[in-house]
């Protein structure tokens, strides 16, 4: 099968194919009037800009930059060069399970003749966020250049555009840091053109078998030195222009035909069109949403930390694959990093914890999507799981002898499973099926924000009827006629034990709500079978601890040996909220979270998220705050989060804070909208998120009072609650 990329009708397909011309950024303001951002928003979201006036030197200090698909770390050296590392992401390797399971492109150098940054001259680097592009600027205005990086918004091509004000000539340089087998196959003998790729051979993994990623370097005036270098005339201006492209074909002829057709395509559009789409592409993003606060200074890292977060994750959401939680597409070189007692060196292929996705450490970037209206982007991972869910049928029909389905907390992208009776030694993931009700629960809210009936009849019924098939099909009944979950594990805190309240947890939730989903949307037998395994349900694993009545981890003695550092308990609050303001049991949730044997900060920890659902204000500012300060110390861009548990930059740490962040200020339940639950007095803000039913909020608090609230539509005022004011 040839085509663009081989994927199952579930599957998001390359982007639209356009663009080319090189055009300057005053003819864009000429030809249309791009930004249209309230003017204190803009202001707001221009203030988080990253600015550096150091050059690098090496890719700890790059910046990102990407369309959600192509992703670059963009740096200069100390002589003036421009560098990128080109990550995309299903440009996957041979052992999609090992470090070296998503692989860069490329790493591309680009210089203009001469060391512009000498004796000390001016060096500017700014991360411009309205526009999507990073502009450099090298020496002074007589003698410098100016740099305009962007990678288009709508079309799969990277832009390196250049002006100076004296003549330069450009030097594009293709590096290949891969050595000996894992190296790259370069074309000799194209005319004005540098073409690349890495193919994975026909008898790899089925799924990647013949995968074949790379690219296309040239532009105006740019000839071929030698099979990995060209070089322009003097010029003021370069437009210098990079075509990814990852396909799934039987032979590299194939690759290359489908990669000229995917450039011709961009080439036949207009470069003023392309970009004031692209300007008009981030312009709406910034517009769909925003969380800008004043205050102390824990006010100003809370924002900068949410802006570039919701940032990154736009550039490495829309493409084929959801995102990576440990380091996305914007890993980088670690010549010194430890692993156990040994110091090891490793290039920017390597990520640790591999190339497979692990649902816990995946769902913290898409949570907060909902409430940013960023739905688009949340369709590479409900596409993803979806059909990992119809892949999985099929073995558990072969190892259980029955219907329905679930997902590995651990698989690679296009699912699979093990192999997991009851006789079969304990492990970390091996018992442990939650995942499929937490992304059901996702795909039920989604639903609700979208109203989008024909994605419940393509991905959620599918994904939720076969999860609580598999339920229903897979465990007997206790003498009360109650689901019996044994063995079962309660996440991967507590191994093999009975009736673990993640799960009961999620059952209830799900149950509910697909009972609470129109009959238009279901059918007959499905409500007959949800309605049954509902009342079948146990009840939630509840005793005493110091003296406190507190929600359990699992049914039964509290003998099981802790082995991570989580709080199953707390999951009735968060992921499947059963429990939270204006709800039943308040004080039983409150005094299992006050009382809960985990209490780390960073990376993939909930307590922000159920700190905030449960009204706890300064716990919840205080993990916000401190993940939104979590910089890795040896990178130099500021939402490059710390490895922790994962690898860096770490993604659960910004999406578990954004999703803090977005619960202190709104929580919805049903038709409720509930302002400021667990918002801090001291902390004025200017927000506009999404809720339930296709709306929007938006409004400001200063000196704790509410002003110029916006609801669309007008008739959801009325289901408006404003908890700041009952508190006074």
């Amino acid at each position: 099968m040839t085509r663009i990329k081989r994927y199952d009708k579930l599957l998001i397909g390359i982007f639209i194919l356009t663009s080319a011309l090189h055009v300057s950024a005053q003819q864009l303001k000429k030809s249309a009037n791009i930004n249209k951002l309230k003017p204190e928003i803009l202001q707001s979201l221009n203030s988080n800009n990253v600015e550096w006036n150091t050059p690098g030197p090496t890719s700890a200090e790059s910046m990102p930059i990407g369309n959600g698909d192509i992703g670059l770390n963009v740096w200069v050296e100390k002589n003036g060069d421009l560098m990128l590392y080109i990550g995309k992401t299903d440009s996957w390797g041979p052992d999609v399970k090992g470090s070296k399971g998503l692989l860069k492109l490329a790493a591309v150098r680009v210089s203009f003749g001469s060391n512009l940054l000498n004796n000390g001259a001016p060096f500017l680097q700014t991360l411009k966020l309205a526009e999507g592009l990073i502009e450099i600027k090298q020496g002074s205005d007589q003698n410098g250049l100016q740099l305009r990086i962007w990678v288009d918004a709508n079309n799969p091509v990277i832009r390196i555009e250049e002006k100076s004000k004296t003549p330069l000539v450009a030097k594009v340089t293709l590096e290949n840091w891969r050595k000996k087998r894992d190296g790259d196959t370069v074309l000799t003998g194209k005319s004005n053109q540098l073409v690349w790729y890495h193919r994975n051979g026909p008898k790899v993994e089925p799924h990647v078998a013949n995968l074949t990623f790379g690219g296309m370097i040239k532009g105006e005036g740019l000839v071929q030195q030698n099979d990995t270098t060209l070089q322009s005339g003097a010029s003021d201006k370069h437009l210098i222009s990079i075509y990814p492209l990852t396909a799934q074909v039987p032979t590299s002829a194939a690759w290359k035909s489908a990669l000229d057709q995917q450039v011709q395509k961009v080439d036949k559009q207009d470069l003023v069109k392309t970009q004031l789409a692209h300007n008009q592409w981030w312009n709406n993003f910034w517009n769909r949403s925003w969380i800008y606060i004043k205050g102390d200074k824990q006010a100003s890292d809370v924002t900068r930390g949410y802006v570039l977060q919701r940032f990154i994750s736009a550039c490495s959401a829309r493409g084929a694959y959801p995102i990576k939680f440990n380091g996305s597409i914007f890993v980088v070189d670690n010549p010194e990093l430890k692993e156990g007692s040994k110091v090891i060196s490793v290039n920017a292929d390597y990520r640790r914890w591999g190339g497979q996705y692990w649902f816990q450490n995946t769902r913290p970037m898409y949570w907060p999507m909902l409430k940013e209206g960023d739905f688009e982007m949340m369709m590479p991972l409900f596409k993803m799981y979806a059909q990992a869910t119809i892949n999985n049928q099929q073995q558990i029909k072969e190892f259980y002898k029955h219907g329905g389905s679930y997902l590995a907390e651990t698989a690679p992208f296009w699912g699979s499973l093990k192999y997991w009776g009851p006789e079969v030694k304990e492990d970390w993931t091996g018992h442990y099926f939650t995942p499929i009700l937490e992304l059901s629960m996702m795909m039920l809210d989604y639903y609700e924000f979208t109203g989008d009936k024909k994605f419940v009849k393509e991905l959620l019924l599918p994904v939720a009827s076969q999860g609580l098939e598999f339920y229903d099909k897979h465990f007997s009944r206790d003498q009360q006629g109650k689901l019996l979950l044994d063995p079962v594990n309660s996440i991967e805190q507590f191994w093999k034990v009975h009736n673990p309240a993640p799960d009961i947890a999620g059952l209830r939730a799900i149950t509910s709500r697909m009972l609470a989903l129109s009959t238009e949307l279901t059918t007959e037998q499905f409500r007959k079978d949800w309605k049954r395994l509902q009342s079948e349900l146990p009840e939630l694993p509840v005793g005493m601890d110091k003296n406190q009545k507190v929600l359990l981890p699992y049914t039964g003695e509290q003998t099981a040996k802790p082995r991570n550092s989580e709080n199953p308990e707390l999951y009735a609050i968060y992921p499947f909220r059963l429990y939270g303001i204006d709800k039943p049991d308040l004080n039983l949730a409150v005094n299992s979270f006050n009382q809960r044997k985990q209490t780390q900060k960073g990376c993939w920890v909930q307590d922000p998220i159920q700190a905030a659902f449960l009204g706890l204000t300064n716990i919840a500012k205080t993990y916000v705050a401190f993940n939104f300060v979590r910089k890795d110390a040896q990178l130099k861009f500021p939402a490059f989060w710390a490895a922790a548990n994962d690898y860096a930059p770490d993604q659960d740490n910004g999406g578990c804070a954004q999703h803090g962040l977005q619960e202190m200020l709104m929580q919805t339940e049903g038709k409720k909208i509930l302002l400021f639950p667990a918002w801090p007095k001291e902390w004025d803000v200017d927000f506009k998120l999404h809720a339930p039913y296709q709306t929007t909020v938006e409004g400001m608090i200063k000196n704790g009072k509410l002003s110029n609230l916006k609801v669309s539509p007008a008739a959801r005022l009325k289901d408006v609650i404003n908890l700041m004011d009952q508190t006074k």
